[in-house]
């Protein structure tokens, strides 16, 4: 596919991609629905007459919100009809936006712009689907041979996170404070976390209708509720969360930022990176099953920027690692008969693989604390320090183009004391 949108082969932003993402301008501070599309943003308050399809065409008013909740109700008929009209209008064969006075309305340089949170994120659920990654400290804090709880592999493990502690790329997270024990079998002292650490998570966001309270959604129907990904880092103080998890899991470690990418990638954008789910044993209960995959060929990848200026790259992941689907995920989250709304979000949990390189948090990293992860200023890192920031990246290489995520960064700031 072309478009009239030049940009190069290595873009983020393809017109095979099209994310959608809420963003403002300094001078028009009111926030709007865009498309990324190369290295610029189509404004789509500025063409939403222009949807004028069967579904869309009494459903306009959705692309001049605010927020993408009202767009995501709409499922995944009214998704398909807008991706299609996206691709016609910026195709290199359509002149509509091409006209120079039109063009320059509706399309904004995205390094002229700020991103905002693109949902009313109602509800956030993070789950635990990476199956090294929760071997890995089964073996840290257990033994190898009793790495996994009984109940890892019977049902996606998960835990209901704090939806308004959720904030986009670049916002800073302050270092929490809390209770830990960092001396065994003390009394607890309370300080600033010593042991800070990042998670490499992907995110969906839900779609579709609201769900009806007491009504499950089976993994076999559970994808017409998948709107898109977004890259997440599930920020994680580790000797909080080690003094307060037992016995309901984590609270405080957990709920002081959570930092997701801008652009939601569509379901159908990486539907070219679909690949065969992991095998399941033992096999999962009838809820849980589905026939279609629901695997994604994702490159992950987490640089440290320190304070220098200096990057290096830790980690090498990638999202085929997880254990546990996205359908299986929501199907276990609504068996009870949980409704869900859309914009509500649901995260895979840290995502390693076999290799070192490819372990998505600092703890397994530095396995522990007995182990220094080398960077390029010529510093070593166990857990953050502040003042590094924290970037993850995310992309799918197709034939000739990619589809990226763009980049999930949060700069770690010092904790106040006082």
């Amino acid at each position: 596919m072309k478009s009239f949108i030049k940009y190069s082969t290595n873009s983020d932003y393809p017109i095979e991609n099209l994310p959608y993402g809420i963003f403002s301008t300094r001078d028009k501070p009111n926030k709007r629905i865009g498309v990324a599309i190369g290295d610029e943003i189509l404004d789509l308050s500025q063409i939403s007459h222009l949807f004028d399809g069967p579904i869309l065409k009494n459903n306009q008013d959705v692309f001049r919100k605010d927020y993408l909740n009202d767009f995501m109700a709409l499922g995944r008929p009214a998704w398909l009809e807008a991706r299609s009209k996206l691709q016609y209008l910026l195709s290199e064969d359509t002149p509509i936006l091409q006209e120079e006075n039109l063009r320059k309305k509706v399309f904004v340089k995205q390094e002229s712009v700020q991103m905002h949170l693109p949902a009313k994120i109602g509800d956030y659920t993070d789950f635990y689907s990476s199956i090294h990654h929760a071997t890995n400290v089964g073996c840290m804090f257990r033994d190898k041979n009793n790495a996994l709880f009984p109940n890892w592999k019977y049902l996606p493990v998960g835990y209901h996170g704090r939806a308004s502690s959720v904030v986009v790329s670049g916002t800073p997270i302050r270092r929490p404070c809390g209770q830990t024990t960092p001396i065994p079998d003390a009394d607890p002292l309370f300080s600033p976390t010593r042991l800070m650490d990042f998670e490499l998570e992907v995110a969906f966001f839900v779609g579709g209708p609201p769900s009806e309270l007491g009504e499950p959604i089976t993994a076999e129907n559970a994808y017409d509720h998948i709107f898109g990904m977004v890259l997440m880092n599930d920020w994680s103080a580790r000797d909080i969360q080690k003094w307060e998890y037992v016995p309901l899991g984590p609270f405080c470690a957990k709920n002081f930022g959570t930092t997701i990418s801008p652009w939601v990638i569509t379901m159908e954008a990486l539907e070219p990176f679909r690949i065969p789910n992991n095998e399941q044993d033992p096999i999962p209960f009838p809820y849980l099953r589905h026939k279609d995959n629901c695997n994604f060929d994702i490159k992950l990848e987490v640089d440290i920027k320190t304070p220098n200026g200096i990057v290096t790259t830790i980690c090498r992941s990638n999202y085929k690692y997880l254990y546990w689907t996205p359908r299986q995920q929501l199907a276990h989250h609504t068996v009870t008969g949980c409704n869900i709304n859309p914009g509500d979000l649901m995260a895979s949990g840290t995502i390693s693989g076999e290799a070192v390189e490819s372990f998505g948090s600092m703890l397994e990293l530095c396995w522990k604390g007995t182990r220094k992860i080398q960077l390029k200023d010529g510093t070593t890192r166990k857990f953050l320090e502040d003042n590094d920031e924290v970037i993850i990246r995310g992309y799918c290489n197709g034939n000739g183009y990619r589809i990226g995520f763009g980049s999930c960064a949060g700069k770690l700031l010092p904790a106040i004391t006082h």
